[in-house]
């Protein structure tokens, strides 16, 4: 893409933007373009921001960390580089071990992975690929190793990520200087790059 099908707001005298920017730098060190994007429909914008602080909420052993991965493996099957960088941006920042963000890649055979965290990540793999291919032996391990409030906190992740993997491939998102930094350090060996975010 040439350009952004929709340019994200810079409007400085607008408070809620400017407090919605306040949040995001204090929890992902930058304001999603993304965001920016929605918020020429604030409502929007809000219900977003609502949804993912419900998705990410931590109410039991789902940790920070294995939703952002989660989040990254769904991404990934998408296709979604920006996202991808987000979200590798966003595990590490929410204490992912290094070994897993190494690894990520091979989070099905790698020992860096617990059984439980490789049902999660399975489920976030099948359920994001088009068709679906969630099966009866990839839930039934799910429910093994995670209850149903649990198993509702990974299927938000990886819904909340398909919404956002079709809003910014979509608008073609310009990525931003940290999630560039954050996908060239974790993710370029696996061939991650900027494709239609940067410009």
């Amino acid at each position: 893409m040439k350009q952004p099908l929709v340019k994200p707001k810079e409007d400085h005298e607008d408070q809620d933007l400017q407090k919605l920017i306040q949040f995001y730098e204090e929890t992902l060190g930058f304001c999603p373009n993304s965001v920016k994007t929605m918020h020429h429909r604030p409502r929007i914008a809000y219900a977003f921001i609502e949804m993912n602080k419900a998705v990410m909420q931590n109410n039991g052993k789902v940790t920070s960390a294995l939703k952002r991965l989660v989040g990254y493996i769904s991404s990934n099957a998408a296709g979604c580089r920006y996202c991808q960088a987000h979200t590798i941006r966003a595990a590490e920042r929410y204490g992912a071990e290094k070994e897993q963000l190494d690894n990520i890649w091979n989070y099905k055979t790698h020992a860096a992975f617990s059984e439980a965290e490789k049902a999660a990540l399975d489920l976030a793999l099948a359920a994001s690929v088009i068709p679906n291919a969630v099966t009866d032996e990839i839930s039934e391990n799910a429910r093994k190793h995670w209850n149903e409030g649990e198993i509702v906190e990974i299927m938000g992740v990886i819904a909340l990520f398909g919404y956002l993997n079709r809003w910014n491939d979509s608008m073609g998102t310009q990525i931003e200087q940290g999630a560039i930094v954050s996908g060239n350090e974790l993710l370029k060996e696996q061939g991650w790059e900027t494709g239609k975010h940067e410009y």
